[in-house]
């Protein structure tokens, strides 16, 4: 089963965390990571994976990946 979630991350944060849900549903994240060289969307992928106990293998940014929000795909 495929699911797709919206995610706002914020890089550069003091540690990386789930804020909450945002009234529209997205996921708000923050990231200790830079939004430089894709640094940030694979700390967001390992991040996400340990929290939700999935294999990273199991995460696809689908949309988002030079921006801020983002669409993540579990597979599984």
């Amino acid at each position: 089963m495929l699911r797709i979630i919206a995610i706002k991350v914020v890089p550069r944060s003091s540690r990386n965390e789930i804020v909450g849900e945002l009234p529209d549903g997205t996921l708000k994240v923050r990231l200790t990571a830079a939004p430089v060289d894709g640094a940030a969307n694979k700390k967001l992928i390992a991040f996400l994976s340990e929290e939700w106990g999935v294999a990273q293998s199991k995460l696809r940014i689908v949309r988002g990946e030079k921006s801020r929000n983002k669409l993540v795909e579990i597979d599984g």
